[in-house]
């Protein structure tokens, strides 16, 4: 960032003993509201910073807007996000020693690699020396799967678990989603509507239909990222027969590895985030998750056209599969890879929709012209 921006460890020494609350130079959530426009910073930031020669953003999360922005600033934003961003070095090392041991191979090969783990690229996976890359990579497909009971339970879905579903997820919803409980008191909450409309997140069944229509074999590597899956064992089952080869970051690294982060939900999230973006292949259940989001976004702007994403369309899911009964699988796997087929055409970032997940636009991965044409 540094010919951008010049960052300092510590402020000037006569600024140091001001109280910036007292005098006016904290700026919170409540002083700009979300995705501002530049314009509004400006307004509301500078007089402050050239009043007293510092301003402090206090807890700040509302972010630029990513519409009517200069493409010099939207540079700006994407080369942090997608450059500068590091995570620090401990994860970056058993980050390394993760995608090392999916891909059964010593040496880090792409630019993915290098922006992920920086200097800190393990060179031997298992600290043998028998370990080398005469046999080539491994390849993997990274599966995030957002089937948590927190997800089962504020979607209002039901997923075939009777009266005891029921009661067990508004329980929960009870308990950790009051508010939702207090909103739907007088109101009829449909799981049919809620399916139709792609509103429901796919189970780990449906997930891998999805790939086996996309001809993925019995024998593919799985990586599925994400938390304590609802149901556990029995609702993976239907995955794992389809897929025996799936692990988790718990079978691929010793509990003595994974001591230092537990307890640091972010810590054990970024080993998914690299896991995933590392994979030769990211299929994505839940488009909204942000966890997805962002892996979809550095795999489009590190992975150089070669790391597929896959995106069901729910909606379009849920319409496929509520006509089963009268579907062969030849014609299921013709609507699924059309469906999937559609999501992956190349196209510019629709407008309100995050850079980071969606970098192709002008002044991060794009060019405009004066035509108002855009380059890829």
């Amino acid at each position: 960032m540094k010919g951008d921006v010049l960052i300092v460890k510590d402020l000037p020494s006569h600024l140091q003993s001001l109280d910036l609350e007292a005098i006016g130079s904290q700026i919170t959530d409540n002083d700009i509201s979300k995705e501002a426009e530049p314009s509004e910073f400006i307004r509301t930031a500078l007089p402050v910073l050239q009043k007293n020669g510092v301003v402090h953003f206090l807890g700040f999360g509302n972010r630029l807007g990513f519409d009517s922005v200069p493409a010099d600033l939207q540079r700006l934003r994407c080369r942090c996000n997608f450059h500068a961003l590091k995570f620090a070095p401990e994860i970056q090392k058993l980050g390394s020693l993760l995608v090392q041991r999916l891909r059964g191979v010593s040496a880090m090969q792409t630019e993915m690699d290098t922006q992920l783990f920086g200097s800190n690229m393990l060179d031997r996976p298992f600290g043998d020396k028998s370990t080398d890359d005469a046999g080539g990579p491994s390849r993997y497909l990274a599966l995030h799967l957002r089937f948590e009971e927190d997800m089962v339970a504020y979607s209002l879905c039901e997923f075939g678990g009777g009266d005891e579903e029921r009661r067990e997820l508004q329980a929960f919803r009870e308990t950790h989603f009051p508010a939702l409980v207090a909103r739907l008191r007088n109101t009829t909450v449909s799981p049919e509507e809620l399916r139709s409309q792609g509103r429901c997140p796919l189970t780990p069944e449906e997930a891998g239909l999805i790939l086996a229509a996309l001809g993925y074999v019995r024998g593919t590597f799985i990586y599925v990222a994400g938390s304590q899956i609802y149901g556990g064992a029995t609702r993976l089952r239907p995955l794992t027969r389809l897929y025996p080869n799936l692990v988790t970051k718990e079978d691929i690294l010793s509990s003595d590895e994974l001591a230092p982060l537990k307890n640091f939900s972010s810590r054990v999230s970024a080993l998914d985030f690299i896991a995933c973006a590392s994979s030769d292949v990211f299929a994505v259940t839940d488009s909204g998750s942000q966890l997805s989001s962002l892996v979809s976004g550095h795999r489009v702007y590190h992975g150089r056209g070669r790391a597929p994403t896959l995106h069901p369309n729910r909606k379009r899911y849920a319409q496929i599969l509520s006509e089963e009964a009268g579907i062969e699988w030849a014609g299921f796997q013709k609507r699924v890879r059309t469906m999937v087929d559609e999501y992956k055409r190349v196209r510019a970032r629709p407008r309100g929709r995050t850079v980071y997940r969606q970098p192709r636009t002008p002044g991060c991965m794009c060019r405009a012209d004066d035509d108002g044409s855009v380059d890829f």
